[in-house]
């Protein structure tokens, strides 16, 4: 039994490193993206590396909630931790409504259109 634990250790771990690195990663395209496209559209470059830092920054929260999950649920599956888990998740959560608010312009649940902006045609939209 503390081989399973310890290989699920090890998993989590993993699947947190792969969320900072998609975090990193996803940073560094995004910047290098910013850096190339600011001479041929300076207004729309700021708002697209902000799209796509916020982007890398949800994927990469994705993985590290994973990891989390797993270590706790799988390793130490004490009260203590369990509410840890949910404090982390609830944080989390409220993370990644925040930055998909701030990326697309929306709220999770809201259908494409319904967040759109009156300004923006839906041609628009739809190229995001």
């Amino acid at each position: 039994m503390d081989y399973f634990r310890e290989l699920m250790g090890n998993i989590g771990m993993a699947v947190d490193a792969v969320g900072v690195l998609v975090i990193v990663i996803g940073a560094i395209i995004s910047t290098c993206r910013f850096l190339f496209r600011r001479q041929e559209s300076p207004g729309n470059s700021y708002k697209l590396y902000r799209q796509g830092l916020g982007r890398a920054i949800l994927l990469g929260l994705e993985f590290l909630v994973a990891g989390d999950i797993i270590r706790t649920v799988v390793v130490a599956p004490t009260l203590e931790n369990v509410l840890i888990l949910g404090l982390i998740v609830l944080i989390r959560t409220f993370l990644s409504m925040a930055l998909q608010l701030e990326v697309e312009g929306r709220w999770p649940w809201q259908h494409a259109l319904e967040g759109r902006p009156a300004s923006l045609p839906e041609e628009a939209v739809n190229k995001v």
